[in-house]
């Protein structure tokens, strides 16, 4: 089993060694927006979403974190449905239209495979309602895959910021002996990874700002609800899950 702990170890160096640009550019994206009181959008289909519960509403996370979560695309309102769900045009625009995204603000989508309608078309919708765009995506498998949107682009060609996640084509990523397939998914362990220390990397900026970072306690630690309460009073208008 510890296989995988060498496998994810030997991604997160890749990430480490060749992502921290992007990942400092997308740190800036996000730092900016916060800074003129906006929120980070984020985005993911499938078990991207999973990212999104990451980044919101999380001890020592960010507050203004507004994470687009629509139930008929997570795996758990109906597995093969949401595979279906995730090829339909015209999804993404009217996903993004009740988000309360506005011109200048910033969302993070995350696809895996980067060629899908609904991250694609999310991305493409976004750019043309003037936000900047954060793909975290793997550029092995994008590349790897044919084009299957009706946008005609992969999510790394519509973003502002790529961030690959260096995660193999099919996700999977530990061999067993005496099985063809590859076990062992890494996509998530690996996004996750990569939004926290973004995330901490935009508190830092903040800081350097002279900007007091909206940072949410834990309900378990002595005054977290009070802190948090006021925290969420200040985004809950930007936020509509808060």
């Amino acid at each position: 089993m510890y296989r995988y702990f060498d496998v994810v170890r030997s991604l997160l160096n890749a990430v480490q060694a060749s992502e921290c640009k992007s990942m400092e550019r997308a740190s800036e994206l996000i730092t900016e927006s916060i800074a003129r009181g906006r929120v980070l959008h984020y985005f993911g289909a499938g078990h991207s979403h999973v990212l999104g519960d990451e980044l919101f509403y999380r001890a020592g996370g960010l507050v203004p974190v507004n994470a687009i979560q629509e139930p008929s695309l997570m795996v758990t309102g109906g597995a093969s449905k949401s595979t279906k769900m995730e090829q339909l045009p015209g999804l993404a625009a009217i996903v993004l239209s009740e988000s309360r995204l506005e011109p200048g603000d910033v969302i993070m989508i995350a696809s895996n495979s980067g060629v899908n309608q609904v991250p694609v078309e999310m991305a493409s919708e976004a750019k043309k309602a003037g936000a900047r765009v954060i793909a975290l995506t793997s550029i092995a498998s994008s590349r790897a895959i044919p084009v299957l949107n009706s946008v005609g682009a992969r999510l790394c060609d519509l973003a502002d910021v790529v961030i690959d996640t260096h995660v193999p084509y099919g996700d999977a990523a530990v061999e067993v002996d005496g099985l063809e397939q590859k076990v062992g998914p890494v996509s998530t362990a690996i996004g996750v990874a990569i939004v926290n220390a973004i995330v901490v990397r935009v508190i830092q900026k903040l800081i350097e700002r002279g900007i007091d970072p909206p940072i949410l306690r834990s309900a378990n630690v002595p005054g977290g609800t009070d802190h948090n309460a006021a925290q969420l009073a200040r985004y809950r208008p930007l936020v509509k899950a808060l």
